[in-house]
């Protein structure tokens, strides 16, 4: 699907559904505790529901306790770009690196004996690709 994403606004209106296209084009936050994936403990790798590029790693996945999916990092060095946000409350927005959708956001207080990252992703932006 990477290799056919959509030019316009409309197109991805399209393609996504209304909560994905919030979340993935308009950079909103799905509600805590609701996402499909959030207590999703089986093996596989998460990709992104707007391009189906490879972002996360089921073996990276953590339980944060905040309500959203964790992960410690991306699957690869290329899957996501981060950005600078906000003036007075500082933080990094993960996007994928293929499409420029937004998938959540990452702090620095995940577990310290793997890197102390946490990546908390919404649920909506990901499809979970299950193990065989």
């Amino acid at each position: 699907m990477t290799d056919q994403l959509p030019a316009s606004d409309a197109e991805w209106r399209q393609r996504l559904t209304p909560e994905q296209y919030r979340v993935l084009r308009k950079a909103g936050t799905e509600p805590a505790h609701t996402g499909f994936y959030t207590d999703c403990k089986e093996p596989g790798t998460y990709r992104c529901a707007a391009c189906a590029a490879q972002l996360f790693t089921a073996d990276d996945k953590f339980d944060s306790g905040t309500g959203w999916p964790s992960f410690v990092a991306p699957a690869g060095d290329g899957s996501v770009s981060l950005r600078k946000q906000g003036i007075i409350l500082r933080r990094t927005e993960v996007r994928c690196a293929t499409c420029d959708s937004h998938l959540g956001h990452v702090f620095g207080d995940g577990p310290r004996d793997r890197g102390g990252q946490r990546y908390c992703i919404n649920s909506v932006a990901l499809d979970l690709e299950r193990d065989a």
